[in-house]
């Protein structure tokens, strides 16, 4: 556990925030240091804050910022907890600042079709208020009731609907952040908070999308709005064979039909965990190897014309399709499988309480086959190593806002036996996350498409990714943080200071 912070520090923190926002027992430290994906359980207490704050406005967060620069503190961002590559994970302990209580709606805007929040309310909350309007919030993560809007950003989180409506980057316009030094600035895509388009300057909302807590903390954010769509349509195909469900994954995708949100192939791990598992999944016979699965959003009338051209492309395929009410429970489900699932096996078939570990890779299309095969193959390798580990399977979803033909988000779910953890079961999972990587950016592909590469293993491909865009990464974070303060020890950007 780090030195504490001082006394003098905690009531400065008080001063700033109030005493009934700024915790340093063991429970408030403890239960911030947790993230859903896979955790060093047996080295819990290396990895919590001194302190955690609650403020209510973006001062209250300027003045902590400004202090914690001062002193030299590390500060770390925490929203809804749910991201799964350590963002909010304090590395150096420090002052860990929750934004869950700035969780208000401060406007509507629907001539604009726009709506401005605080950091700490989700997608979820948010769509629920809208919906009496007549409009929603279209950001849907799997995490949809959990996360909140100023982790979606420091994220640059991906939504099951994306295809249809946009990510969270295309969706936040524009958003007020502080900085490391505490200077509280508005970034976006224009001038004004809800213009959507500007060629002035640099693009600096995009700098900001994905940061993971390293270049400030958000306090506001003015979001796109589209109307509660009329009917929602989704079919689910079965296969014989993976390649079969692959091809015809990518007719789908490439099928120009204007409401399609997404389309996911499932391979037979998936399917066998889907089997095995997932209470929304009907039993199917046994030949069903691999599966694919369209979604599509909008007014009925189009819907209709757009849900005939795909089910005539999967009835061409060969497929079988699955009917109504798998597609239609399957796909309502898709919120349900972001909490951690009680369902692992040993390779021997002990049943077992483990976590999620999903790896989200953007891959080529071409590519899916390819790398399905070397991601199995290394899962394969630590179950045959450890008993804690279980290959949940893999899906390819497509990736691109309002174009799904380009890459897929790919991912392969493992579940862990966490409290089986020791130093030689994390070292080597550690190693099977870099290889992981490492196959990703061998194949055309991104670490990840939407969570992020903090995490250990992974986070050593980053400057191979990024290229010489890793050193600009350094130099700005220099500027923007000069004393490295804001999450450090993410994204390898230490290094810019020991390079000073």
């Amino acid at each position: 556990m780090a030195t504490a912070i001082a006394d003098s520090v905690v009531d400065e923190l008080v001063a700033i925030c109030g005493e009934e926002h700024v915790f340093t027992g063991r429970s408030a430290l403890f239960n911030r240091a947790r993230v859903p994906a896979p955790f060093p359980a047996h080295r819990w207490d290396a990895h919590i804050p001194q302190a955690v704050v609650l403020p209510v406005s973006a001062q209250q967060v300027s003045e902590v910022v400004k202090l914690a620069n001062a002193r030299g503190i590390p500060v770390v961002p925490r929203a809804g907890g749910t991201g799964l590559t350590d963002g909010a994970v304090p590395l150096r302990g420090g002052i860990l600042v929750d934004v869950k209580l700035m969780n208000q709606i401060k406007e509507i805007d629907l001539d604009n079709r726009t709506v401005t929040v605080g950091p700490g309310i989700n997608m979820l909350k948010l769509s629920e208020e809208l919906r009496r309007y007549g409009f929603i919030y279209p950001d849907n993560p799997a995490s949809y009731p959990c996360s909140l809007v100023g982790g979606r950003i420091g994220t640059s989180g991906w939504s099951l609907i994306g295809g249809r409506f946009g990510h969270a980057r295309d969706l936040v316009i524009s958003f007020e952040i502080v900085l490391p030094t505490g200077e509280i600035i508005r970034v976006g895509d224009g001038g004004g908070p809800k213009v959507r388009k500007s060629s002035s300057g640099f693009q600096l909302k995009h700098l900001f999308m994905g940061h993971q807590g390293t270049l400030g903390i958000v306090t506001e954010a003015t979001l796109e709005l589209v109307k509660h769509p009329e009917a929602e349509f989704s079919m689910f195909y079965a296969f014989d064979n993976y390649m079969d469900a692959w091809r015809t994954c990518g007719e789908l995708a490439r099928s120009s039909v204007a409401t399609l949100a997404g389309v996911v192939l499932f391979d037979e791990w998936k399917v066998a965990y889907l089997r095995r598992d997932d209470e929304a999944y009907i039993p199917q016979d046994d030949s069903a190897k691999a599966v694919v699965a369209a979604a599509a959003y909008g007014f009925e009338d189009e819907l209709r014309a757009g849900a005939k051209r795909l089910l005539r492309i999967g009835q061409a395929s060969g497929g079988k399709y699955m009917g109504d009410e798998i597609s239609q429970g399957d796909w309502w489900s898709r919120h349900d499988r972001y909490a951690t699932p009680q369902h692992g096996r040993t390779r021997d078939g002990q049943v077992a309480l483990m976590s999620w570990h999903c790896e989200d890779a953007a891959i080529p299309y071409p590519e899916l086959p390819k790398v399905r095969e070397k991601w199995h193959a290394i899962a394969a390798g630590l179950r045959e190593r450890f008993e804690m580990f279980d290959d949940w399977g893999m899906f390819a979803y497509t990736n691109g806002a309002f174009k799904p033909w380009g890459d897929y988000l790919t991912e392969i779910d493992i579940g862990i036996w966490e409290s089986k953890w020791d130093e030689e079961s994390w070292e080597a999972w550690v190693d099977a996350k870099r290889e992981l990587a490492r196959v990703s950016i061998e194949h055309g592909g991104s670490i990840t498409a939407c969570h992020g590469s903090c995490r250990e293993g992974e986070v050593d491909l980053v400057p191979l990714e990024m290229g010489g865009g890793f050193e600009v990464m350094k130099k700005l974070k220099r500027v923007l943080d000069p004393n490295n303060i804001m999450n450090p020890g993410k994204y390898l950007l230490d290094q810019a200071y020991e390079e000073e």
